[in-house]
Order: structure tokens, then C-alpha cells, then sequence
């Protein structure tokens, strides 16, 4: 359109239509296009006044681009508009905004005669990068140079207090607040409830929004969010019927805080409305956030339909956040091979992932021990640069290893320079173990703590794993006071329960029942049953039988006790009490869930349930596997057969 105007001559060099224009695509988030045209004005000629530097230097700093933000800048000084007020201040804001916070304070030392809207802009800026403490000072400094503070200053302020848990010199701005009587600004209201609620303090926080201007939501939002943080979620309710009552119009992170305070059934039935009033209203067109959280409360519901069917209504299908959560969901409520499909769904949008969609993806073809799809994601981790982050290298780890591919794992950890995390080491760590590869385990460990690495409860978990696996019971003892006496880590059930499974499989079935009796806790269930384990392993019924009973006191629905019973007397040649256990397990409603396998074949990944007759191949597996049952009977080097197909009674 501007060329065509050019070569008919009508250009003009009005400056006041050419910065109308750059307004209008800065205002419309048209940068690129806003600093295209800056640089055409350029050529041509035209005289750009300040106005004109202000939009540009706008576009660039929405863009991220601090070189081609230095280059507009150095036009400014070229063109001597570098003096004026609002190029100054528009300068100062693009360099806060790139993190360029030293740029930004020696410019705003340089403006000889500041207005409120530069001592904002640096304050703005100094929260934006982290330097709370330096912001605290401001509002004083403010007015040693004349300049009063207004309802933005006092806001940002009070902001930096709650960052940085300054609540007595968030209550020292208050009463300066006061003073210049703007507490009734809805923006002030909000960061001193903000304030106040991270320091517990809420009923402070409703004397705050009782003198708040009563016309905006948002600082009903922020103590709504703060009754939630303190697990007051009925008060948090009822404010929120009380917003209903009085007619306001809820936003998104209205429900978004609602949502996240309510729990079960609740959750899903608050869940409906807010998603009922979304779709009247417009909300999942304006904000993501509130998709999100509808979201995940389907799928923590088992409601995967629904959480699908939402994301179908939302408007933008190039939202990554939204497109993380229903993978993430996905993969977190069992619903890998969904997770895995919308995660190709979401390619085909050419919507570009990042470390937590990444992650999340990775978890899901853990679950399903899909090795070639997490194979191709680990090419796209390598071609979208995520390889040299934590959190992704951590899940290739942790998807390799859970796959068998215990190669391919130790490759990803290896390719990370940078070390320094935990989650890393613990993920190779507990790799090694569930894979049989203890003395790679005590090796890395060893290596870890020469990093300067401290371990944690999970390190120590994977090295209990591979002792246990590996019947290293001397060491196993060993790092296990070592946690404790050491490193001052105390243990938990988990830890418990595999130094049972230690000695267990040790066959010091006597000393495991000594720690299950001085635990610090009443043994649960996770403890019961490590230690049947170990009974029918060892064949002791006798030990066996107490263990059982005391699991099915804890669980009575839980089949993998009468599971274990029955194999611990089958395995001793008592079949009598075998056949009662199983006895037991049907007259007491118990059933014991299919087990489900799966094995990839080329790209396709088929799921087996225990005597599935559904799968198309069925006639031709069963053959094969009655093949397979008959060399098994006549093979010399099984000798527990008869303990092997028990279970089959109860599949």
C-alpha cells in the first residue's frame, strides 16, 4: 500500500500519517512489519520526529531484538531526538526489557530533567531483572528529585516487597500509600494484598480491599489467589460467590485460582460452570490460562474426551501452553498413547515445543516403552537446542533407561557439559539400577560426589535399588547408615522398603523382620509387601502368612497380596493353601486387574492385557505361545514351573 502511494506520488512527507500508521501495526503487534516501514521512511528521506522513535523503539523491544534496538537508538542520537523526554524513556524501557539494566540505569542518569513516567520505567525494570533491594529506595530518591510518586510507583514497589518477602518495608510503603491517599487504586490494592498474603497475614488483606475501588476484579483476584496459597479454599469459594452475587464479571485467573483451590469432585463440578461461562462469555478466546486449568481438571477427572473437546473450542491451536497441558495431562493421568498422539497433533500445527512439552512427551513414551517415537523426539530435542538443558536431558535419560536402551541413556548423559544438577545424576543413577548395573551405579555415585555434587534421598534410592538387584548387602548396609549419619538425609518409606528387600533377597528374612519392627513409622503396605516378596522367594510360609495378613488388614482390595500368598505356598509344594488363597481372594470381591504389556514391531505398538482374545493376531500368538509353554515344561534348567503358571489363575 506505501509503495503503491510512493509511486503515484501522494507519499507526502506528512509525518503525522506515517507515525499514525507505525501506531497502528505497533498497537496491532505488527513489529516486524512497524520497523520495515521505519527503515522505508528512511530511505526516503523523511524526517522522523519523536513520536515516530517511540513506536519503533516499541516494536523493537516487544521483538526481543536488542542489536537492531541499538541501531533505532543510534539513529535517535544521529537525528538529535536521543535529548527528547519520550525517546529517552521509550530507550530506557526497551533496554530494561532486554535484561540490558546497566544500559538502562547509565541512560537514566544521563536524562537531565526526569518525569514520573522514567523513574517508573527503571523501577519497572530493576523488578523485571531481579534487583528488588536497589527498587525498595525509589519511591525516597523520587522525592529528593521533586518528582511525586504516583499509583504505578507505589504498585511497583510494593511488588519488589512481596518478591522478596520485605514485609515490614511493604507495610512502611503502605502507610506512605495512605499518606497520598491512593490505596483505593486498584493496581496498589492488588500488590499489598499480594503482599500481605504471602506473609499470611489475610485478614489484612481484606481491610485492603475493603478500601479498594469496588469497580475492578483484579484485586478480588489477588485475594481470592491468596486464600487458595493458605489452603482457606472455602473462604476463597464463598468470595467468589460473593464476586457472582454483586455482578462482576469473573476473568480467567478469576477461575483459574478458584479451580486450583478445589479438589475432587468439586473441582470438576466448578470446573463445568467455569467452562460453561467461558464459552458464553469469551474468556478461552482472550486467555489461555483458564483453557489450561479446565484442562487438567478433565483429565485428573478421567474425563480425556473432554479435555480434547475443550481444546477443539479454543481459538488459537498454536498456543504451546495450551497444547503442554493436555500432553502433559495426558502422560501424568495414564493416558500415554493419547499423550503421544497429541503430541504429533500438535507438530502438524507447526507448533514448536519447548523443555516442559518436551519432558512431558518423554514421560508418556517411558510409560509405553515406545523407543522409536521417543528416538525421533530426541531428534527434535537435538534440532530445537533443548539437549543442553537439565530437564530434558533428564527425561531422555529417564525414557532410554525405562526402554532398555541403557546405551543410548548413558550417551545423553554424557553429551551434557554442564552437570550441576541433581535430577541428572539421579536419573542415570536410577537408570543403571532398574536395569541390573550396580557397579556403574557405585561408580557414578562415587564420580557425583567428586563433582561436589550433594546426593539426596532419591540418589540414595537408586543406590539401595542396585544393592538390592545386585545382592550387595555390606555395601547396601553401608549407604544406607551413610544417609542417615552422613549426610543427614532421613529415610523414607521407600528406602525402608528396599533395605527390606536387601536383606530379603539376601535371605535374612529374620533381620528384615527386626527393622520392620523398629520403624520409625507403622509399616504400610509398600513395606508388607516387599517383605512377602521376600517370603515366597525364600519359600518361608510360616513368615509368609504373617506378612499377608498384615497387607490385607492395611489393603483388603489389593489382589497382589493373595497373588504372592498363593505363589509363596506353590512355591513350597503346598498347594492346598495355594488353592485357598485363591479362594480367599474370590469370596472377598477381590479382583486382580489384567496385567498389560506391549512390544513395538517396526512403528507399530501393540498392547496385550493378560488372555486378551481381542488383539487381530490373537490365534496366531496363542499357537506360538503354546509352543513356547511346551519347550519351557521340558527344559531341565526350569525348576519351579509349576510357580511360574500359578498366576495364570488369577489373570
Amino acid at each position: 500500500m506505501i509503495s503503491g502511494y510512493h509511486r503515484a506520488g501522494r507519499y507526502q512527507e506528512n509525518i503525522v500519517m506515517w507515525n499514525a500508521m507505525l501506531n497502528g501495526l505497533v498497537r496491532n503487534e505488527q513489529q516486524e512489519e512497524a520497523i520495515q516501514m521505519f527503515w522505508y521512511m528512511m530511505r526516503l528521506g523523511l524526517e522522523a520526529d519523536e513520536f515516530t522513535f517511540v513506536s519503533v523503539l516499541g516494536a523493537c523491544a516487544h521483538l526481543d531484538s536488542h542489536c537492531l534496538g541499538r541501531q533505532v537508538q543510534c539513529v535517535t542520537i544521529k537525528n538529535y531526538m536521543a535529548a527528547s523526554l519520550l525517546v529517552a524513556n521509550a530507550t530506557l524501557d526497551m533496554h530494561s526489557k532486554f535484561g540490558a539494566i546497566d544500559d538502562a540505569k547509565t541512560l537514566f542518569n544521563l536524562i537531565p530533567y526526569k518525569d514520573s513516567v522514567s523513574w517508573n520505567t527503571l523501577t519497572a525494570g530493576l523488578v523485571h531483572n531481579g534487583e528488588e533491594e536497589e527498587v525498595i529506595c525509589m519511591l525516597r530518591l523520587m522525592n529528593a528529585d521533586g518528582i511525586a510518586p504516583d499509583e504505578v510507583s507505589f504498585a511497583t514497589v510494593v511488588n519488589a516487597c512481596s518478591s522478596i518477602r520485605a514485609t515490614e518495608t511493604g507495610k512502611q510503603i503502605h502507610c506512605l500509600a495512605i499518606k497520598y491517599s491512593i490505596c483505593s487504586n486498584h493496581a496498589v490494592g492488588s500488590s499489598l494484598i499480594d503482599l500481605y498474603s504471602k506473609h499470611g497475614d489475610l485478614e489484612s488483606c481484606r481491610k485492603v480491599l475493603a478500601q479498594v475501588d469496588a469497580s475492578s476484579i483484579v484485586p478480588v483476584n489477588a485475594l481470592i489467589a491468596g486464600l487458595v496459597q493458605h489452603n482457606r479454599n472455602d473462604e476463597a469459594l464463598q468470595l467468589f460467590q460473593q464476586v457472582l452475587r454483586d455482578g462482576f464479571k469473573p476473568s480467567s485467573f478469576t477461575f483459574s485460582s478458584i479451580l486450583s483451590g478445589c479438589t475432587g469432585l468439586l473441582s470438576l463440578i466448578v470446573g463445568k460452570q467455569a467452562h460453561c461461562y467461558a464459552l458464553k462469555s469469551g474468556l478461552l478466546n482472550d486467555d489461555s490460562s483458564l483453557g489450561v486449568s479446565l484442562i487438567r481438571i478433565y483429565l485428573k477427572s478421567k474425563m480425556p474426551e473432554d479435555a480434547d473437546k475443550l481444546l477443539t473450542e479454543m481459538p488459537d491451536h498454536k498456543n504451546l501452553l495450551e497444547w503442554t497441558a493436555i500432553i502433559s495431562g495426558y502422560a501424568q493421568n495414564g493416558y500415554s498413547s493419547q499423550s503421544l498422539l497429541s503430541f504429533w497433533r500438535m507438530r502438524s500445527y507447526d507448533v514448536h515445543s519447548d523443555e516442559a512439552t518436551f519432558a512431558s512427551i518423554l514421560k508418556a513414551c517411558s510409560e509405553m516403552t515406545a523407543l522409536n517415537d521417543g528416538k525421533e523426539i530426541h531428534g527434535l530435542i537435538i534440532k530445537s537446542g533443548f539437549n543442553s538443558y537439565e530437564t530434558s536431558t533428564s527425561a531422555l535419560i529417564d525414557m532410554y533407561s525405562k526402554c532398555g536402551d541403557i546405551t543410548s541413556s548413558f550417551e545423553a548423559f554424557k553429551q551434557l557439559e554442564n552437570k550441576q544438577g541433581i535430577m541428572l545424576w539421579n536419573s542415570m543413577i536410577v537408570g543403571f539400577a532398574k536395569n541390573g548395573y550396580a557397579d556403574e551405579v557405585l561408580l557414578l555415585f562415587q564420580k557425583m560426589q567428586k563433582s561436589q555434587i550433594k546426593p539426596d534421598e532419591v540418589t540414595f534410592l537408586g543406590v539401595l535399588i542396585a544393592c538390592a538387584h545386585a545382592g550387595l548387602i555390606s555395601v547396601g548396609r553401608h549407604y544406607f547408615d551413610y544417609m542417615n549419619k552422613v549426610c543427614g538425609l532421613v529415610p523414607r518409606v521407600d528406602h525402608y522398603a528396599c533395605f527390606i528387600d536387601l536383606l530379603g533377597r539376601g535371605g535374612l528374612l529374620e533381620e528384615a523382620e527386626e527393622v520392620i519392627n523398629q520403624l520409625p513409622f507403622r509399616p504400610d503396605g509398600v513395606i508388607w509387601a516387599t517383605y512377602l516378596a521376600a517370603c515366597r522367594m525364600h519359600k518361608d510360609e510360616e513368615r509368609g502368612k504373617v506378612a499377608a495378613k498384615k497387607l490385607a488388614e492395611l489393603e483388603p482390595e489389593n489382589s497382589s497380596t493373595y497373588v504372592l500368598l498363593s505363589s509363596l505356598h506353590a512355591a513350597a509344594g503346598n498347594f492346598g493353601e495355594a488353592k485357598i488363597a485363591r479362594e480367599a481372594m474370590r469370596e472377598n470381591g477381590v479382583t486382580k486387574f489384567p496385567g498389560c504389556s506391549s512390544v513395538t514391531v517396526g512403528n507399530k505398538t501393540s498392547l496385550f492385557l493378560v488372555q486378551d482374545k481381542k488383539h487381530p493376531d490373537s490365534l496366531s500368538i496363542y499357537e506360538k505361545l503354546d509352543n513356547l509353554t511346551g519347550m519351557l515344561k521340558n527344559d531341565d534348567d526350569i525348576e519351579d514351573y509349576d510357580m511360574l503358571t500359578s498366576a495364570e489363575m488369577f489373570g
